[in-house]
């Protein structure tokens, strides 16, 4: 376990950036507690400063994961972000969008959010931009990437594609064994 480099840490905050914005700040300014994110095995960890001093004392080997598990560096050394990391990015997101009951099923099952599914959506949302999904009862879903401005999908017909699927709470079931930091 250790802290990122410049580049790594450049790559990661672009990431994050995207969905959260300047509210990046919230997450390493905290009143509570200091906290902070880690390189294990690729991953990026956001953990408390404490916890992960005591953490130091356990051989890497031995350290399955500490903290909330952000996301993934690749081999390309992109980085990807993780469902695990939802309730950080949907307590800050900028951009949000709502999924009327009879598309939270199909967006659990990872397809893409078409306009006839969409309930509401957060005003002046970039084509591009990282959002949130919310169902109507407002339960974080998951995250993707809106297809559409906000002024651009009031235009839409109703089965064109308003935002892409890119992580959902039903990938905790889907891709349980990847998720997780311990394998045989």
């Amino acid at each position: 376990m250790r802290p990122l480099t410049e580049e790594e840490t450049t790559t990661f905050f672009t990431k994050l950036a995207k969905y959260i914005g300047r509210n990046i700040r919230h997450l390493l300014d905290r009143k509570d507690e200091n906290y902070c994110f880690r390189l294990h095995k690729d991953r990026v960890y956001y953990a408390k400063e404490a916890l992960v001093k005591k953490a130091q004392s356990v051989p890497r080997e031995n350290l399955a994961c500490i903290g909330t598990c952000f996301g993934k560096f690749t081999k390309t050394k992109k980085f990807r972000l993780e469902i695990t990391c939802l309730d950080y990015l949907a307590r800050f997101a900028q951009y949000k969008m709502w999924i009327k009951p009879a598309g939270v099923m199909s967006y659990l099952y990872g397809n893409h959010v078409l306009k006839a599914h969409l309930g509401r959506i957060t005003e002046n949302t970039p084509q591009h931009q990282g959002v949130v999904f919310y169902s109507m009862g407002d339960i974080p879903l998951g995250f993707g990437v809106a297809a559409y401005s906000t002024k651009d999908c009031r235009k839409l017909e109703g089965t064109a594609i308003v935002a892409f699927h890119q992580s959902d709470i039903g990938g905790y079931l889907r891709d349980e064994s990847a998720l997780t930091a311990y394998q045989d």
